[in-house]
């Protein structure tokens, strides 16, 4: 019997180790969604594969959204769908095929590239805030960045960064010393 038990627990302590995964963890690219089929025009929206949950569930509730009967007889045809820390905008045609979608989020989390190119860029330096933005016109994305402002002592930095990590734009120069 006590064999028995020492078995059982042997076993149960390394089955255990051996489901814990150590390595990366690895962020896939979600596929573009068609959302509404419009005679021959299709009305397609490309996530923005944020990390951020709460980006994520805005976005897909506006997947899951159906226009209905509302855009009958508009010219454009707003959308408006709000969260605690930002919103998404969307603009159907008089079809009701998607036109352009706007999201801008306030305090998300970041994607690791940016967190480690900033963090590289500027050792020392503390986020003190950040903004996400994403904007897509027919399927088609035009911007997709985050506007972040870190600080160091007194001093305070703006940066713009694409979601690879690129710092495209600073407010002030970086002084090597």
């Amino acid at each position: 019997m006590k064999t028995f038990i020492i078995i059982l627990v042997f076993l149960a302590v390394t089955t255990s180790s051996y489901s814990q995964d150590t390595g990366k963890i690895k962020i896939e690219e979600l596929p573009e969604v068609i959302i509404k089929r419009a005679g021959k025009d299709f009305s397609v929206f490309l996530p923005s594969n944020s990390p951020d949950q709460r980006v994520r569930a805005v976005e897909e509730k506006f997947i899951a959204y159906d226009l209905g009967k509302d855009a009958e007889g508009a010219e454009e045809y707003l959308l408006i769908m709000e969260a605690k820390n930002g919103s998404l905008a969307a603009t159907y045609d008089n079809t009701g095929k998607l036109i352009r979608v706007v999201e801008e989020f306030k305090n998300v989390k970041l994607p690791n590239e940016v967190i480690y190119s900033v963090y590289r860029t500027y050792p020392g330096w503390t986020i003190v805030n950040d903004k996400f933005l994403y904007t897509q016109e027919k399927g088609d994305v035009t911007k997709k960045q985050y506007n972040i402002k870190i600080k160091k002592g007194k001093d305070v930095v703006k940066l713009v960064v694409k979601p690879n990590g690129e710092i495209t734009k600073t407010s002030k120069p970086l002084l090597i010393k």
